[in-house]
């Protein structure tokens, strides 16, 4: 029996490419990341009317020919449409997870990964404490090893910072970004520390050049974008982490190192990302980021190797256990 295969489909947003490729890597599987893009009508009405492969991608999306795949994990509403269409041309032999509220009846999908500040269940619902992601104990030993020399002349305790930045529910201002910038200052002089900074595109210039103002001259270093990123680096390096709290897999990946992690609360919010917060400090994973520095410990969020073994199992349960499970 040849080794099982595997597709990763999403519209291309790392958010949810991320998550996806984190869990196929989790069941054992090397995944083919397929980004699509639909035509209209189906972009607007996609998943609702029968999606036709393919006719409904746009030029600018990968295709999506046979032979069909194993396992088909996808994520965004974009994605559903087309792999309601693969579940039917392979008559069901495609075993399909799909992560986060596909905003169809979830009985459609074989399994569905739903973070539990969502508040939804059934079935074939599995609910997750935080995101799915990438994060591996063998990735961050690996990354911390290639970025360790270039970092050796920062001191410890080092702390990883994590800054996103504006989304649709928070809003990073130039205001909020100077007083982080101010205390994280104040921990590199009070506390000795050496911090690993890493912005995203949503930081934006503004925010950047305060950071960057600010950290000049203390043990810091700030990513400027160039070279391999050194995101899993820092979080293995890191005896600490730092993050804004607008992204949920940001504070997921942090979460799953069992460091200590602090959340800069930004302005704005929703309920369901204040639900995740919240639970997180109840569980005593995390503490909202108040310039101090402190240790202690807790279970790391260990969500992506669960789903994983439970997609394992319901696959091999399907074949019958007859060698067909990765």
């Amino acid at each position: 029996m040849g080794r099982q295969t595997c597709w990763v489909v999403t519209d291309g947003k790392p958010g949810m490419e991320n998550q996806c490729l984190g869990l196929a890597e989790a069941v054992g599987l090397a995944p083919q990341a397929k980004r699509v893009a639909l035509r209209q009508p189906w972009r607007s009405l996609s998943p609702y009317l029968p999606t036709p492969l393919p006719l409904a991608l746009a030029g600018n999306s990968d295709p999506l020919d046979p032979p069909w795949p194993d396992l088909l994990v996808t994520s965004g509403r974009q994605a559903v449409g087309p792999a309601l269409a693969i579940r039917r041309k392979s008559r069901g032999r495609t075993f399909w997870v799909h992560i986060q509220d596909p905003g169809i009846p979830f009985a459609w999908v074989d399994l569905v990964a739903l973070p539990r500040h969502d508040g939804k269940a059934g079935r074939n619902v599995l609910q997750t404490r935080g995101a799915l992601h990438r994060v591996t104990a063998e990735r961050l030993k690996r990354e911390a090893e290639a970025f360790a020399p270039t970092l050796a002349h920062l001191p410890h305790p080092r702390i990883a910072v994590l800054v996103g930045g504006s989304n649709g529910v928070y809003r990073l201002t130039p205001t909020v970004m100077a007083d982080v910038a101010e205390q994280l200052a104040d921990i590199a002089k009070r506390h000795g520390a050496g911090l690993m900074v890493t912005p995203s595109r949503r930081t934006g210039e503004d925010n950047e050049a305060i950071l960057r103002a600010r950290l000049r001259d203390l043990p810091a270093v700030v990513w400027d974008g160039t070279g391999p990123n050194p995101y899993f680096g820092y979080l293995g390096l890191a005896d600490a982490v730092v993050a804004t709290c607008d992204s949920v897999s940001m504070i997921s990946e942090a979460a799953s190192t069992g460091k200590p992690v602090y959340v800069i609360e930004l302005e704005g919010g929703s309920p369901k990302f204040r639900r995740f917060h919240e639970d997180l400090y109840a569980d005593g994973v995390a503490r909202p980021f108040k310039g101090e520095l402190g240790h202690w410990t807790y279970a790391p969020l260990d969500d992506t190797p669960r789903i994983a073994e439970e997609v394992r199992r319901r696959m091999a349960a399907r074949t019958g256990g007859h060698g067909k499970a990765p």
